[in-house]
C-alpha cells in the first residue's frame, strides 16, 4: 500500500512539514511494508513561499530587514532561476507581533519590500508573493517605498515607512529613475476584493488592531489612495477578487507593477506536481487546525478532498475543533482542544497528533 501524507499547517502549533513528518513517523511502526511519502501542502497562507521552497528544493538568501513594526529581523526568500518567492509573513506578518504590538496606523510591509529589492538585484525579474498572515493593512505602500516610490505629504515633505498615519497624510507620489522592472505572482488564500462589507478593511482589519470605529475613516483614505497611485500611471483602479488579501497588496502593486493573482491552494498543487503523486497512492491523509466550513472557500484541505474524489482515492483528515456533521471525507480523526494560553501547548499539540496518528 501506498501512503501519501499530505498535511497543510496546523495554525498556531505546527508547519504542514512538522505535522507531516510526526505523522509519518507513527504510521512507519504500524504499516512497516507500506510505502509512505510527505508532500506538505499550502493554499497561500502564512509559509506558502517556505513551503514551495522546500518542496521544490530551491536555494534559499537570507538577509536583515525590518518587521511590520519596523523592529530588525532576520528575513528569508527562495530562488529558482529568475523567480524568487517571499512570503509576506516572512517578516511583515502577524506570528512575530504580540496583541499589544498591533497598530495598524504604524504598520507596513516595507520589510517585505527590501527583501523584494534584494532580489531583484540580485537577478529576480519576476516575484512570486505569498500573501497570507500579514500585519498590514497599507495597500503595499511600504513594498513599494522600498522599491523607488517616493510618498510625499501636502507640502512636498518625503513620508517615512513606519510614519504614523502615513496612508492618511498622502497626498502626492513621486517615482525614482530607477524603479525596478518587475512583475507579481501574488498567492493567496482569499477571495477578497478590496473594497465592500467583505473586503479586506471590516474583514480582517481588526485582526490586525483596527477599531471598528476606525473603519469608516480607514476605508476612505484607502479608497483616496488607491485612485492616486492609479492615477499616476493613468490607470482606472477596479477591484479584483483577491485584492483583499494582506491589505490590500496585490491592488497597490498593480498600479505600478504586470501583477497576476493566484488561488494559493491551485497554484501550489500544480507547482509541486500533488495530482500525480495522488493518483498513484492508495490513502490520503491530510488534516489542519480546524476544518470547518470557510475551509471550502479554497482551502488546501478541501481542494485535495476533491482532487481525491476525482480520481476515486480514500482519503482521510485529521483536525480539530467540533465534529463535522456534513463531509466527503472517508474518516475524520478528532484531534482534543488545545489550550493556548498554557504554557507548552505547541508540544500538547504534537503529543495529540502522535497519538491521533497512531489510531489510523
Amino acid at each position: 500500500m501506498k501512503i501519501l501524507i499530505a498535511p497543510n499547517a496546523f495554525k498556531g502549533t505546527l508547519s504542514a512539514l512538522e505535522a507531516g513528518e510526526i505523522i509519518a513517523s507513527e504510521l512507519k511502526i504500524k504499516y512497516s511494508k507500506s510505502e509512505i511519502e510527505i508532500h506538505p501542502i499550502a493554499d497561500g497562507g502564512d509559509g506558502t513561499c517556505e513551503l514551495l521552497g522546500y518542496s521544490l528544493n530551491l536555494s534559499s538568501r537570507k538577509i536583515w530587514s525590518l518587521d511590520a513594526t519596523g523592529k530588525p529581523i532576520i528575513g528569508t526568500y527562495y530562488f529558482e532561476g529568475a523567480k524568487a518567492y517571499i512570503d509576506v509573513s516572512n517578516v511583515s506578518g502577524l506570528g512575530h507581533l504580540d496583541p499589544n504590538q498591533l497598530e495598524i496606523r504604524v504598520s507596513s510591509t516595507y520589510g517585505t519590500g527590501l527583501l523584494i529589492k534584494h532580489a531583484i538585484e540580485n537577478g529576480a525579474s519576476e516575484i512570486i508573493l505569498g500573501l497570507g498572515g500579514s500585519a498590514t493593512i497599507d495597500l503595499g505602500v511600504g513594498i513599494l517605498q522600498a522599491l523607488g516610490l517616493f510618498f510625499l505629504d501636502e507640502n512636498g515633505r518625503e513620508l517615512i515607512p513606519f510614519s504614523y498615519d502615513l496612508l492618511f497624510k498622502v497626498r502626492h507620489i513621486q517615482k525614482s529613475p530607477k524603479f525596478p522592472k518587475v512583475s507579481f505572482i501574488c498567492v493567496c488564500d482569499v477571495r477578497n476584493t478590496f473594497k465592500g462589507t467583505e473586503g479586506a478593511i471590516p474583514v480582517f482589519g481588526p485582526q490586525k488592531g483596527l477599531k471598528s470605529e476606525e473603519i469608516p475613516s480607514y476605508e476612505a483614505q484607502c479608497d483616496f489612495l488607491l485612485n492616486l497611485l492609479f492615477k499616476k500611471n493613468n490607470l482606472p483602479f477596479i477591484d479584483k477578487i483577491g485584492f483583499g488579501a494582506a491589505g490590500g497588496i496585490s491592488a497597490g502593486l498593480s498600479g505600478f507593477f504586470n501583477t497576476k493573482i493566484e488561488i494559493g491552494s491551485s497554484y501550489f498543487f500544480k507547482k509541486t506536481g500533488l495530482e500525480k503523486k495522488l493518483v498513484s497512492s492508495d490513502l490520503i491523509i491530510t488534516g489542519e487546525g480546524r476544518y470547518d466550513n470557510q475551509s471550502k472557500s479554497g482551502k488546501a484541505c478541501f481542494e485535495i478532498l476533491q482532487l481525491a474524489k476525482k480520481n476515486d482515492k480514500k482519503i482521510f483528515l485529521i483536525t480539530s475543533g467540533e465534529e463535522l456533521t456534513e463531509h466527503e471525507f472517508d474518516q475524520v480523526l478528532y484531534l482534543p482542544a488545545l489550550d493556548f494560553s498554557v504554557k507548552g501547548f505547541k508540544e500538547k499539540a504534537r503529543k495529540n497528533l502522535q497519538q491521533i496518528a497512531g489510531c489510523i
